[in-house]
C-alpha cells in the first residue's frame, strides 16, 4: 500500500519503520525541519518539510490517491484538518487518526475519519496485519473496558478462511458470538461452523487479547 504519515515525532518513527519492514510504499510530512532530516536519514524515504494540516503542503507532497494517510500530530484540530483534505481533495481512500481526547473519536468518526484511535502502536498492527485499515472495522468497549466487542473483516488470504471455528486457536477468554455473512445474514455459530472470506466476525474479548485474536484469524 502507498501511506502517508503525517506529523508526529517518536511514534511516527516507530510507524514508519514498521511500515517499511512490510513492505509498504511511505512518505512522511512533519513541519519539524530537524526531525524531517532525521526521518529522511534514518528511513531512506521521501520526507516533506511543511505543515500537513495545510492543504498546499498535502499537494506538493503529492499525496493524490494514496491508499491510507495516518495523522499524528498533538493537535486533535489539526489531525482532523489533515483528515479531511486528505480525503475529500485528494482521493486518500482510508484516513487514520489519533486523538488526545478520547471525546473527540466519535466526532472525527461522524465527520468522515475512518479509523479515530489513540494508540500508535495499535495503527501500525492494523495496516501491518491487514490488507486495509477497515479489516478492524469498529472496536466497543463495555464494563469499564473489561470487554470490548471487535468487528473483524475476513480477507481471502487469511488463515481461516474454509476451517472450522473448533480449529481455530483463540486465545483464552475469547468467544466468535457472532458471523456476518452475505448469503446467510446472521449466524450465531458453533464448533463446526467454517468461516468464509468476506465474513464479519464479531469477536469478544479482553482488551490484551485483542492483538492475539486477530493473530488467530489472519496468520
Amino acid at each position: 500500500m502507498r501511506i502517508v504519515v503525517a506529523g508526529g515525532r517518536t511514534q511516527a518513527d516507530f510507524l514508519i519503520g514498521d511500515l517499511l519492514k512490510k513492505k509498504h510504499k511511505v512518505i512522511v510530512i512533519n513541519d519539524d525541519p530537524v526531525y524531517c532530516e532525521y526521518l529522511s536519514s534514518t528511513h531512506k524515504i521521501p520526507v516533506y518539510q511543511g505543515d500537513p494540516s495545510r492543504y498546499f503542503v498535502l499537494d506538493e507532497a503529492g499525496v493524490k490517491d494514496f491508499d491510507v494517510l495516518v495523522a499524528l500530530t498533538h493537535r486533535d484540530a489539526d489531525n482532523l484538518a489533515i483528515c479531511q483534505y486528505a480525503k475529500r481533495c485528494f482521493g486518500v481512500k482510508k484516513v487514520v487518526c489519533t486523538v488526545a481526547n478520547p471525546k473527540n473519536a466519535d466526532l472525527f468518526k461522524e465527520l468522515g475519519v475512518n479509523t479515530v484511535i489513540s494508540s500508535t502502536h495499535m495503527i501500525a498492527q492494523y495496516i501491518s496485519q491487514a490488507t486495509t485499515v477497515e479489516n478492524f472495522i469498529k472496536t466497543m468497549s463495555v464494563e469499564d473496558d473489561k470487554v470490548i466487542i471487535t468487528e473483524i473483516l475476513v480477507e481471502p488470504q487469511y488463515a481461516c478462511v474454509d476451517r472450522k471455528l473448533m480449529d481455530i486457536s483463540l486465545p483464552s477468554n475469547t468467544i466468535i458470538g457472532c458471523i456476518i455473512r452475505k448469503s446467510s445474514d446472521m449466524i450465531i455459530p458453533t464448533g463446526s461452523t467454517e468461516i468464509k472470506s468476506g465474513d464479519k466476525l464479531l469477536v469478544l474479548s479482553s482488551p490484551d487479547n485483542q492483538k492475539k485474536v486477530m493473530a488467530a484469524i489472519a496468520n
